[in-house]
């Protein structure tokens, strides 16, 4: 339980904070991480999450409904982070690009960290074991996957509140709270587990939840990596890197 809590905080507190050394992040290196992160958290969603849900003695049916609410539960939660959780950073003066077909509104600091947290939250719920899914249910490899995808949302957040706060130090409290919703997250879900507050049903609906949550970011990952759906084969590569990381964290580890 404390090393997990320990990377949910640490993970996106440190990536934020790289913004005081790393100016700007909009390069091939950075989207290069983004296609492996998104990759390597569809693939282990597909490959373990998903058919451990489809083990359990719950209904499938009703597996595959909280799976697709989370998808779109993500879809609205992104109306109001404008992607900051698949690592899109958008500031308002210097993405007026004559190429640059997304129309993106500005929302304000609180509401942005609330959508956020949310998302964040939900995901170190993830981490909380009922005892139904049994001792097949790798909790490292998800771990792993919501790290590679919380850390380039961190940096994402303190470089859009940078610029809309103007100032990187009044940016900082919203990163901690950011940081600090996962872990309470799992603390949360852990509790009402314990006590029997939530069944172990009612946490498999989270999982199916949360892994409709990580479908939609992780497809959406990349399918950005592509504007214009133009072939890359560096990005391609990545992407494959990550698919197949997931698989062997699966089937070989």
């Amino acid at each position: 339980m404390t090393v997990k809590l320990l990377v949910l905080f640490l993970t996106p507190l440190l990536s934020g904070l790289l913004v005081y050394f790393v100016p700007n992040a909009r390069n091939s290196n950075f989207r290069l991480l983004l296609v492996f992160a998104g990759s390597y958290l569809f693939g282990i969603t597909v490959t373990h999450i998903l058919p451990e849900l489809y083990h359990q003695s719950v209904g499938a049916e009703l597996i595959g409904l909280f799976v697709l609410a989370g998808f779109f539960l993500q879809q609205v939660l992104e109306y109001f982070t404008n992607g900051i959780e698949h690592g899109h950073i958008h500031t308002h003066s210097s993405d007026h690009h004559p190429h640059h077909s997304h129309h993106h509104r500005q929302v304000s600091a609180i509401v942005l960290l609330a959508a956020l947290c949310l998302h964040a939250f939900l995901e170190g719920g993830m981490l909380a074991q009922p005892l139904q899914m049994g001792p097949h249910y790798d909790m490292n490899a998800i771990l792993l996957g919501i790290a590679l995808h919380r850390a380039p949302a961190a940096f994402a957040l303190m470089t859009v509140l940078a610029f809309q706060l103007g100032s990187k130090r009044q940016a900082i409290p919203y990163l901690i709270s950011f940081s600090i919703a996962a872990p309470l997250g799992l603390l949360i879900s852990s509790y009402l587990a314990e006590t029997e507050i939530l069944s172990g049903n009612a946490l498999i609906y989270l999982y199916a939840l949360v892994s409709g949550n990580f479908l939609h970011i992780s497809t959406t990952i990349v399918f950005e990596s592509s504007p214009d759906h133009h072939f890359n084969a560096r990005k391609l590569a990545v992407a494959i890197s990550g698919a197949l990381i997931a698989v062997i964290v699966e089937y070989m580890l």
